[in-house]
């Protein structure tokens, strides 16, 4: 098959709001062709919602967010069509053999037929998934399904892969193999926005970091220039708890 151009994705002035509470308020965010950018921030910080805002699974209350050039408002499934997502619980359906959750995510993305039958030869050596490919799903471990729903959201080689949580339920091999697939992916030119409470995984692959936090990105950049902003050189965690914490109230005011 042809390569396609690498996505581009932007989120320009994005904000979601559930009745008076913004989730989301003011993200101005580009994710660059060939990167691996991870986005941070604790619980409760905004970081599910802005993940379906960037799948489409949401739509901004306001702001505009492309990807590939394509409005996913007006465009949606151009976008889509450039991007993969992997959730933080892997679902397979549960009556279907690997193999055939497999054929199914082809033929939900309109893969060539040969194309596919050759992707997925591809993605089942990667994934190590040879030994229980024709078996239910229902019989699989979290990490087993979780190397599934990798192996489907890689199948179309997608431009813009999106992924919470990745390397949960994994064995120390299964990470580490992950990890390898994930930096491949990007040498390749394609981008990966990856969400994550494991702050040395992130330290060791991220290209650019993104901290949210209130709803509101409070820090983006690579770890050296986010240890700039916080004034501390130590390692991400460090980083990333300084950034975080709640602001000391004045000497002599009391907290209701």
């Amino acid at each position: 098959m042809t390569a396609q151009p690498a996505a581009r994705a932007c989120l320009s002035q994005v904000g979601k709001q559930y009745g008076q509470h913004w989730a989301v308020r003011d993200l101005n965010l580009e994710l660059k062709p060939g990167e691996l950018f991870a986005f941070l921030g604790p619980n409760g910080a905004g970081k599910t919602t802005t993940i379906k805002l960037l799948c489409g699974l949401l739509r901004p209350t306001l702001g505009t967010i492309e990807v590939g050039g394509f409005n996913l408002a007006t465009h949606g499934l151009q976008a889509r069509a450039q991007m993969s997502y992997v959730p933080d619980l892997p679902y397979c359906y549960e009556h279907l053999t690997a193999r055939e959750f497999l054929e199914l995510a082809a033929d939900l993305h309109g893969m060539d037929q040969d194309y596919a039958r050759t992707r997925m030869d591809e993605v089942i050596r990667l994934f190590e998934l040879d030994r229980f490919i024709d078996q239910l799903t229902e019989r699989f471990s979290h990490g087993m399904r979780q190397r599934t729903v990798f192996a489907a959201a890689m199948l179309p080689e997608p431009k813009l892969l999106i992924t919470d949580e990745p390397t949960v339920g994994l064995d120390p091999r299964s990470v580490r193999q992950l990890k390898d697939i994930l930096r491949a992916h990007t040498a390749k030119g394609n981008t990966v926005f990856l969400s994550s409470h494991s702050l040395d995984v992130v330290e060791q692959l991220a290209d650019r970091i993104g901290i949210i936090l209130g709803g509101k990105l409070i820090g983006c950049g690579t770890l050296e220039e986010l240890r700039g902003q916080a004034a501390h050189n130590g390692p991400l965690e460090d980083v990333f708890l300084k950034l975080t914490q709640p602001e000391e109230q004045p000497a002599g005011m009391d907290t209701p």
